[in-house]
């Protein structure tokens, strides 16, 4: 893996226009993101404006255009465009508020967004991007299209777009994808069509707002377009747009060769799924490593179902999920961050963070697993007195691992007190002194 800086924009910027499917006005609007919080779609226009990550995990259709939704049924159509901008002005953390089931889709290009995304200012973060690099080949097809993923010290894309039973020549073209190459050479083409294709996308209820003013429309003797093509081979480069904005749904950046052939969005989101198995399945083993390696470093360890006849806690307020240092000083736990806690339902909705209070209770949960393992504590409980010094030093999100370091300050028959920590990757990011009294069950 190699580590780059995460980056957001500056300040929140909007723009307004016809949804090319729907053929509603909506309007757009960028606003930064913290760290580690990936891009998310907030639709303002629904009560409790619900949020949709870009994800790979919530498409939910790949017709003509990929759309992503949520269990509360908001989604939003034709992200590909807007995804393809980000990734192409380097930025990791961003949310989008849309006003409709579609952002507008401008002049058929990246090119807005990303002249929309220079305009807030790209600023850099403090925590590490993680860009993960293909160890081995995949393949994915559909009939005769395919794509082929390699291993590659860079991003790169080699593309070949061919027009069954259409006198158009093939179209092929292969760059390195950075932020100098996507915003010069593919941001500007435009999305297109066969005009006999027109009829039927009409009839699916599609491109109602799509006009000569954002695609350009290919017909069998003369191609169709408000002002000449931007590019000679304009169509592989949006087809290469296409793909770019698709596997931005992957969550991070990728260094790999990605070989396509008349691919679409169908093809483009089998292939982000299949990298993001890959590419979990990674970063599970690295974590089994470092776990495995903890604990054989401080021997001592209670799984979840030991945990369970310690504490009384039950789901969703059983906050621990491992102990793995347990003695008479002090004790370590880990808690899991997933984004199916039940408390992201409702605090802070489109930017979920774990309460700071739930920190707190973890970190009482780790100190009364040591306390109530003595024999002599086998039928008390521990009930918080008082928390002092409480400090919060950083947002925990979905998927950080909190690390919680409890050091014993007194230990008493009825009471006790310990200095807490909780740690994500190494950095504090919660931190107070918890009392406690032992009573009787």
């Amino acid at each position: 893996m190699i580590k780059e800086k995460q980056r957001t924009i500056k300040e929140s910027v909007s723009f307004s226009g016809i949804g090319v499917h729907t053929g509603k006005t909506s309007s757009l609007t960028f606003k930064p993101a913290k760290e580690n919080s990936g891009i998310t779609f907030i639709r303002t226009d629904i009560p409790d404006k619900p949020f949709v990550k870009a994800s790979v995990d919530e498409v939910v259709e790949v017709l003509r255009g990929t759309t992503i939704g949520n269990k509360e049924k908001a989604h939003i159509h034709t992200v590909e465009h807007a995804l393809a901008a980000i990734t192409g002005c380097g930025i990791d953390n961003i949310i989008i508020e849309v006003s409709d089931s579609e952002p507008p889709v401008a002049d058929g290009s990246s090119l807005p967004f990303v002249e929309l995304l220079k305009k807030a200012g790209i600023v850099e973060q403090n925590e590490d991007r993680v860009i993960y690099e293909l160890k081995e080949k995949i393949v994915v097809c559909e009939g005769d299209s395919y794509l082929i993923a390699l291993p590659d010290k860079d991003f790169k894309i080699s593309y070949t777009v061919a027009f069954k039973d259409h006198k158009l020549n093939a179209q092929y073209l292969s760059l390195i994808i950075n932020e100098d190459t996507f915003q010069k050479q593919i941001a500007p083409s435009r999305t297109f069509c066969f005009y006999r294709e027109v009829e039927a996308l009409m009839d699916q209820g599609l491109i109602k707002g799509g006009s000569l003013d954002n695609a350009v429309v290919i017909g069998d003797d003369a191609i169709f377009s408000k002002e000449s093509l931007r590019f000679e081979d304009e169509f592989v480069r949006h087809k290469m747009l296409d793909l770019i904005g698709d596997l931005t749904l992957l969550g991070g950046r990728i260094k790999a060769h990605i070989i396509a052939v008349k691919s679409g969005h169908s093809l483009n989101v089998k292939l982000a799924t299949e990298l993001k198995k890959i590419f979990k399945k990674d970063q599970g083993s690295i974590n089994k490593q470092k776990e495995l390696a903890m604990e054989n470093k401080e021997g001592f360890v209670l799984d979840i179902n030991e945990i369970q006849q310690v504490l009384p806690h039950r789901y969703p307020f059983l906050l621990v999920d491992r102990i793995l240092e347990l003695n008479d000083d002090g004790a370590v736990g880990l808690k899991n961050v997933t984004v199916n806690e039940q408390f992201f339902n409702g605090h802070f909705p489109g930017h979920p963070i774990m309460p700071g209070v739930l920190q707190l209770e973890a970190m009482a949960q780790v100190a009364g697993v040591m306390m109530l393992r003595k024999n002599e504590n086998e039928k008390k409980l521990a009930y918080f007195m008082s928390i002092e010094n409480a400090r919060f030093r950083k947002p925990v999100y979905p998927g950080d691992q909190l690390r919680m370091e409890i050091k014993v300050i007194k230990l008493r028959s009825r009471t006790g007190k310990v200095s807490a920590k909780a740690l994500v990757n190494g950095e504090v990011a919660s931190e107070a002194e918890l009392t406690f009294a032992l009573v009787d069950k």
